[in-house]
């Protein structure tokens, strides 16, 4: 209800957009690049979930290529191909990641050096080809539940990041459904 008055309110004035200081706002700090003084969200708790997000998908990366060359089995091809092709759409959200981190001032923390603390996720090899599916099943939920809380968080203070975590949330959504396929199917 709140909402559609507070739409109602929003169509019923005419808009308004002050151009000149708009312009004079962008010559001001122009070090900062993307994040302008119009930026709501508390950017050094946004950078800081980035990184641990970024974490996340390097050891989601390491563990879908480890499990890709590991696959061995009846009916192990087609698993170890959605290993690599998931390995290769964690690397692209991994490099999304770094980008926006960037964007905002901040530099993507690619050290391995404490990369499974900031992970949210584990790097569990596993030992049969039905425990790799598993191991990945757990970490694409985890990382589900990772997004939905960042996203939760960032409401509407930093829509682009928002934006980008939903994208990669319903990859990773995606990820456990065909994991869960393949537990379904033995």
């Amino acid at each position: 209800m709140e909402q559609a008055t507070r739409t109602q309110t929003q169509a019923s004035r005419p808009f308004d957009m002050d151009v000149k200081a708009i312009r004079a706002k962008a010559r001001k700090d122009i070090e900062s690049g993307a994040v302008t003084d119009t930026y709501r969200a508390d950017r050094q708790t946004v950078l800081k979930l980035l990184n641990e997000a970024l974490a996340t998908e390097i050891v989601c990366v390491l563990r879908y290529k480890r499990h890709y060359f590991m696959a061995r089995g009846l009916n192990a091809e087609p698993v170890a191909a959605e290993f690599a092709e998931h390995a290769t759409q964690e690397q692209d959200h991994a490099d999304r990641l770094s980008e926006r981190i960037v964007q905002l001032g901040g530099a993507p923390d690619l050290s391995p050096k404490g990369l499974l603390e900031r992970s949210h996720s584990e790097y569990v090899e596993g030992t049969s080809l039905e425990d790799m599916i598993k191991e990945n099943l757990i970490a694409e939920r985890i990382a589900i539940d990772s997004y939905r809380q960042m996203i939760e968080y960032i409401g509407e203070q930093d829509t682009t990041t928002r934006r980008l975590l939903e994208e990669i949330l319903a990859v990773e959504e995606e990820h456990a459904d065909d994991m869960s396929d393949f537990l379904a199917k033995r």
